[in-house]
């Protein structure tokens, strides 16, 4: 169902031997013993049917007979390649170059990609224009050849202009507890990190979906997730939300199918996963759509498609949840992301603003690399990056998952030191192409009256630009999990109609806490003498004129005020016991004096509003500490009519 990315060029180096003109005055393949031949041509056999292990050992049997037969040289050479033995294929094309450099001319090519397998892109450049030089090249090795010429320079601009020499790219085998014998690929975890789901191909056909639990960071034996989305049909391409309760993945020729491939939606239940449903015919199209991600707040689905209407082969859209818990129709990314060629595996970060993914038409290393793009305030997306070498390489790249820490990253790879096809690494990415680090709130909210819990809106708001970071509907429990990229200072509220919100603070610009954050938060219904502190409006010290950083909350409290017409509040200013005692009245006075004003430039009616000062007098903590007095300077919202 879903690419691999198998390199298969074996075949076409073998037919590319045959092709090669033998009237050469100093090789003549026609003197070499039948019985030789015959050996080789076995290897062939071999190769051809991907037993690449027997073919190796007839080839270098026929060497052995004939230290002269070039062409088991470049068959070697070639095997060696499709293997990935990149230093030994090298190495193996310089021999047959040395029996004859012009009989081997059209095999610099292959000899080239092998060199830029291993970073060696300035000999690779070099091979390549010394082959490109020749009169009579043939059209198709000249366009494949300037083809890779210019990856070989763009290598080389890329290692010029990202010079990170201290970064080492050390992939880790995840252990025989994730992977085996089969291939494993789509890795993919909650924000806690709590799980590795990924995708099995079983016997080389039937794809499951395996979890493995993380126990105080060992992984335990993967087993096939329970309840009901693993089928006898076709499934793969899964990626679980970060809170954990939703999968989404891509099913093929299923009965219930608009096109080839279709995206669906599993649910954690308390007997497993549920069945799944198909995302329906305005996610899903005639044709292929595939490879879906979800964001952090599992309000957009990235993914993939060869819909019609695109800028080339397959691009990257996203569809937006609605109110009424359907999906819209999907958005084209644009020319910011997609281009001429293929657009793949679209995975956004828990921070919800950056976005990796593969491409054929962005410059790159050859065939599909990874590259990362940055949303910024306006919603626009940054031109992608490469992700660069050795993460990209000159063969395609498959999808990658990037932990909440920002840098541990996971990915699938048939590297030799495998335990047997695709396998599952980890490695650390390297600093400039990291998202955000992110934390993460959980908790409940509930009735403060009741304990019952509370369905309510949970939102994140970036305070210097306004803009929501992440909002989520708490489950009918009332339980959630909010992301909270590092860097930033965030306003944190939960609404629900008929209750007073909910306001809190994470000063993350320079302060970067050690543990993630358990909260749960009782909402008040609004009734007379309710109240809550607002905790995102800011003053400057000493002063009642209004932050920006203010406006968020103030306008959820407009927002609260139109939704309950008849409610008349209370604007409380409170200080700390610092400073002269008539001072902080009359400053706790003007600060409450300010919301007012604000609220009736929103067109708040004055007669719904009080404003009143304390100063010091009604402290909630201890004035002897600065968290303390911290929390004493302070503003709050009372229900005083209704």
């Amino acid at each position: 169902m879903e690419k691999l990315h198998p390199l298969r060029c074996t075949i076409c180096i073998l037919c590319l031997i045959f092709s090669i003109s033998y009237a050469s005055a100093q090789y003549d393949p026609s003197k070499i013993n039948k019985k030789t031949v015959e050996v080789y041509n076995k290897g062939l056999e071999k190769a051809q049917s991907g037993n690449y292990k027997e073919a190796i050992a007839s080839f270098q049997e026929a060497i052995k007979r004939e230290p002269r037969y070039i062409e088991a040289y470049l068959s070697l050479a070639g095997v060696f390649g499709e293997l990935k033995d990149h230093e030994q294929s090298a190495a193996t094309y310089e021999k047959a170059f040395a029996l004859d450099s012009n009989f081997t001319s059209d095999l610099r090519l292959p000899y080239s990609i092998n060199l830029a397998a291993m970073g060696q892109f300035e000999k690779a450049l070099n091979t390549v224009n010394a082959l490109l030089s020749r009169p009579n090249l043939g059209a198709n090795t000249r366009k494949a050849a300037e083809y890779r010429r210019n990856t070989y320079q763009f290598a080389i601009d890329y290692a010029r202009n990202n010079p990170y020499k201290d970064y080492v790219f050390n992939p880790v085998n995840m252990g025989d507890n994730i992977n085996s014998a089969e291939a494993e690929y789509f890795p993919s975890m909650p924000i806690d990190g709590s799980g590795l789901v990924f995708t099995r191909r079983l016997n080389n056909f039937n794809e499951e979906f395996f979890l493995s639990e993380n126990d105080h960071g060992t992984w335990r034996p993967a087993h096939r997730l329970t309840g009901s989305i693993n089928t006898p049909q076709n499934e793969g391409a899964q990626m679980i939300s970060q809170d954990g309760q939703w999968l989404v993945f891509t099913g093929c020729n299923r009965p219930d199918g608009n096109g080839s491939c279709d995206i669906y939606i599993s649910y954690k239940t308390t007997s497993g996963w549920s069945e799944a449903v198909n995302l329906g015919s305005k996610v899903n199209s005639e044709q292929w759509d595939s490879q879906p991600c979800l964001s952090p707040d599992k309000r957009d689905l990235y993914f993939s498609s060869h819909r019609p209407g695109g800028l080339g082969g397959a691009d990257i859209y996203v569809s937006h949840l609605q109110a009424n818990g359907r999906w819209s129709e999907p958005e084209n990314l644009g020319p910011q992301i997609n281009t001429s060629g293929n657009e793949f595996s679209p995975f956004i970060h828990a921070d919800n603003q950056t976005l990796y993914f593969t491409s054929t038409g962005w410059p790159g290393y050859g065939k599909e690399d990874l590259f990362v793009s940055h949303k910024g305030t306006d919603g626009k997306w940054s031109t992608p990056k490469n992700l660069g070498y050795p993460i990209n390489t000159v063969n395609e790249e498959g999808s990658l998952f990037i932990a909440a820490d920002g840098k541990t990253a996971f990915y699938a790879s048939d590297r030799s030191q495998g335990k047997g096809m695709l396998d599952i690494y980890s490695f650390e990415l390297r600093p400039d192409i990291r998202p955000a680090k992110t934390l993460w709130v959980k908790g409940k909210v509930y009735d403060k009256k009741t304990s019952a819990g509370l369905p309510s809106s949970v939102e994140l708001i970036d305070l210097a630009s306004k803009q929501t970071i992440s909002k989520v509907q708490t489950d009918e429990n009332g339980d959630y999990l909010i992301t909270l990229p590092v860097g930033k200072d965030y306003a944190f509220n939960v609404a629900r109609r008929g209750y007073l919100f909910y306001s809190d603070n994470y000063a993350l610009v320079n302060k970067i806490p050690d543990s993630t954050y358990k909260k749960d938060i009782p909402l008040q219904p609004i009734e007379v003498n309710a109240s809550v502190v607002l905790k995102n409006i800011f003053f400057d010290f000493n002063k009642y004129d209004l932050e920006p950083q203010s406006q968020a909350e103030l306008d959820k409290v407009v927002q609260l005020l139109q939704e309950n017409p008849s409610v008349k509040i209370q604007l409380e200013g409170h200080t700390d016991n610092i400073g002269n005692a008539t001072d902080n009245l009359k400053l706790s006075e003007n600060r409450a004096k300010a919301v007012v004003n604000y609220l009736i430039g929103k067109g708040i009616e004055s007669k719904r509003l009080v404003a009143k000062g304390f100063g010091a007098t009604q402290p909630i903590a201890d004035n002897t500490t600065d968290e303390g007095r911290a929390q004493n300077r302070r503003t709050e919202l009372k229900i005083v009519g209704k």
